[in-house]
């Protein structure tokens, strides 16, 4: 079942000058999201231009970091745990000017750092593999107990998805972040009611996922996260909670900007061929 609280045209609204910059940002993101799919030949489409939006708000506005300084002691860590978006990554990574723009073009090739899924003894820019969905958030939970342990200012951001809440392990470690008040913790969630399944709600069923959330002792948001006014206030308003970790629910379209994408559970894990990326890219560059 497609997401029923999103629709697929955004609503006309005034943007600020930055929230322009990070829409002329996020439309270059998606454009490269299908050059390096396309040339890879596989790779997930839907979740990595779904997320589009949020991650480079997350970039641009949100996370401490300094490329001219990726190991800053001070710097803000984001961890992927849905690692199948890893495409969508490495593009905010080469657009932050960590990577250069043609390692893209490697992407599920022989030598390549730039793997399926995360690997962080492949590349270090890399927080920690994932790729079995809930180990990311646990490893995250460790982060930010040793970062209150240690006093140090850090933040953790945790990238989830619908998918990976329906594994045993994200609630154990989402119970062991609200027990120790983690509020060093932003975990977002790109809830699309989409899983490589099929409708989240028909295999498993999370809804009401926000009250849960509650239920276990966290800050929750929800926003939808197409919208840049509300990503941007959904961080703002994590960052400033005291006493417990924050939970921010994107209300999210999977495949957003392609329209024989959008709200379609097969494109979770499909590349476009010819005919299909040419269209994609026509529809983007629109």
């Amino acid at each position: 079942m497609p997401n029923p609280k999103i629709k697929a045209k955004e609503a006309n609204m005034e943007k600020t000058d930055d929230e322009l910059k990070l829409k002329d940002i996020s439309k270059n993101v998606r454009i490269k999201i299908m050059d390096l799919l396309h040339e890879a030949k596989s790779g997930h489409s839907g979740g990595s231009l779904g997320m589009a939006d949020v991650f480079t708000v997350l970039f641009f506005n949100t996370l401490k970091h300094d490329p001219e300084k990726p190991d800053w002691e001070e710097r803000d860590h984001m961890i992927l745990s849905n690692g199948h978006i890893c495409p969508l990554l490495y593009v905010e990574l080469a657009e932050s000017g960590y990577i250069k723009e043609k390692e893209l073009m490697t992407l599920r090739k022989m030598g390549t750092r730039l793997q399926g899924h995360p690997s962080r003894t492949d590349f270090n820019l890399i927080e920690t593999s994932t790729g079995p969905l809930g180990q990311g958030i646990c490893v995250a939970a460790g982060m930010a107990k040793g970062f209150k342990m240690q006093n140090r200012p850090n933040r953790i951001y945790i990238s989830s998805s619908d998918g990976e809440m329906e594994e045993g392990s994200s609630w154990e470690a989402i119970m062991f972040m609200a027990r120790h008040r983690l509020d060093n913790v932003t975990m977002f969630i790109d809830r699309n009611y989409l899983q490589i399944g099929g409708d989240t709600e028909e295999i498993i069923g999370l809804d009401p996922l926000a009250d849960k959330l509650k239920a276990f002792n966290w800050n929750v948001i929800e926003a939808d996260g197409h919208v840049y006014s509300q990503i941007i206030k959904a961080f703002e308003q994590a960052k400033n909670t005291k006493g417990k970790p924050t939970v921010i629910i994107f209300r999210t379209m999977m495949g957003k900007g392609v329209s024989f994408m959008e709200n379609k559970a097969e494109w979770h894990g499909k590349a476009p061929n010819d005919e299909e990326y040419a269209q994609a890219i026509e529809e983007l560059n629109r």
